[in-house]
């Protein structure tokens, strides 16, 4: 049995960026972290790839860059049922695999002094008042005085801190294939928003795989009702595999990934005492899934939040929720959450049309995923007038989603 000061359950992004903003906050407990990751890097990853250039500037500003093989991207473009979008903004991110990723932002925190335990994979995690007691199914016991839940949708923290499931959920499932000549240019995101037989949406991100310039194509099926309109959720192969014979690829050739995602709930508890979660165990994008930067964001919070709170020898994490609900990934996450619900639901046509003939939203959108100072007047126009064309929200519901700083100063 050994004894840590924090233990971090999930050695993706979400983890391994708490431990490093931790770090980074209260370099003195660098050695007294511990994170627990059940596979072996270079382990594989089922994700899109898409990391916003926001992520590589919250991990730049405590020095950590990232290197390795990506393509760079440049733009989004989306096909809606009334026509197609191409936007541009220069530089918003890229595409990594997550094999390489996860490794590479693992030797970073192992660099700064942080414990890694590979092929720790945990069975149980009982929370008490002196801490938490995490078995692995190894025997191993270790012993922290906080835990940290980063270990995706099936989290054994959520589980011990008595949470459910929840109700915003998501299937995807993802191949890797050469590329066709309908393909955007390989500077850009494209969303397929086309297909209107289930909540959600396909896609075809470029991707280097060993070398080889491939496309990861997949697609993010919604299983929620109020999202699909009451109707059952097609299963997400079905619907990649009808997207890949329409762009004359072979289904049958690929080996096909997939995975599950973890909507954010508002108001729906993050901690518990000695306990709390971030990443998909907390809750992610909802409307697209977006998983990296989010992840990353979770991380740099919880890491300031638990330097701040250890400090004060305070375990509660009673405002861990609200502290993410007042922060800009807590906004991020709730208006997603808010145009989700009209955009899957029976205003998505008056959407789309607004999204096609009216680009400031998701020139937006591209802004935020990059990071870049967004111009005041262009933010708030597109943020209200793609609230009020959604016909869900409407500027109350809109003032009501900022966090109180950001309503009150405008």
């Amino acid at each position: 049995m050994s004894a840590n000061e924090v233990v971090i359950v999930g050695g993706g992004p979400a983890g391994l960026s708490t431990a490093l903003f931790l770090a980074h906050h209260r370099p003195a407990l660098a050695e007294r972290i511990v994170v627990l990751e059940k596979a072996r890097y270079p382990r594989d990853k089922c994700c899109a790839g898409g990391l916003g250039a926001r992520a590589d500037r919250a991990l730049s500003a405590i020095g950590v860059a990232i290197d390795v093989p990506s393509v760079p991207v440049n733009g989004v473009s989306a096909a809606f049922q009334d026509g197609e979008i191409t936007l541009r903004e220069g530089n918003i991110g890229r595409v990594v695999r997550r094999v390489e990723f996860d490794r590479a932002l693992a030797l970073a925190a192992r660099a700064r002094g942080v414990r890694i335990v590979e092929g720790a994979r945990v069975t149980r995690v009982a929370l008490g008042q002196g801490g938490a007691r995490v078995e692995g199914s190894d025997g191993e016991i270790l012993v922290g005085r906080v835990v940290v839940g980063a270990d995706g949708v099936g989290s054994v923290v959520r589980r011990a801190m008595g949470l459910s499931f929840g109700r915003l959920r998501a299937q995807a499932v993802e191949v890797d294939t050469e590329p066709v000549a309908r393909d955007p240019a390989r500077d850009l995101l494209h969303f397929e928003m086309r297909d209107r037989s289930f909540a959600g949406y396909l896609w075809d991100f470029p991707t280097r795989v060993e070398g080889r310039e491939l496309v990861c194509r997949g697609a993010y099926v919604l299983h929620d009702g109020a999202a699909s309109a009451a109707r059952p959720a097609p299963d997400a192969e079905l619907v990649l595999r009808r997207r890949l014979s329409a762009l004359g690829l072979d289904p049958g050739r690929y080996r096909v990934k997939r995975f599950a995602e973890r909507g954010f709930d508002r108001g729906g508890p993050l901690a518990r005492p000695g306990a709390l979660l971030v990443g998909e165990a907390a809750g992610i994008d909802p409307m697209l899934g977006e998983g990296i930067a989010q992840a990353i964001a979770y991380g740099a919070l919880a890491g300031e939040y638990l330097a701040e709170r250890l400090d004060a020898g305070e375990r509660r994490f009673l405002d861990w929720g609200e502290r993410v609900e007042g922060s800009m990934l807590g906004l991020d996450l709730r208006f997603r959450r808010r145009v989700m619900r009209g955009f899957y639901g029976g205003a998505r046509g008056r959407i789309e049309r607004y999204l096609r003939d009216e680009p400031s939203f998701l020139r937006v959108g591209m802004r935020h995923f990059a990071g870049k100072p967004q111009p005041l007047r262009g933010a708030l126009r597109a943020a209200a007038t793609g609230a009020l064309v959604a016909g869900r929200i409407g500027i109350d519901g809109l003032l009501a989603s900022l966090p109180p700083r950001a309503a009150a100063h405008p």
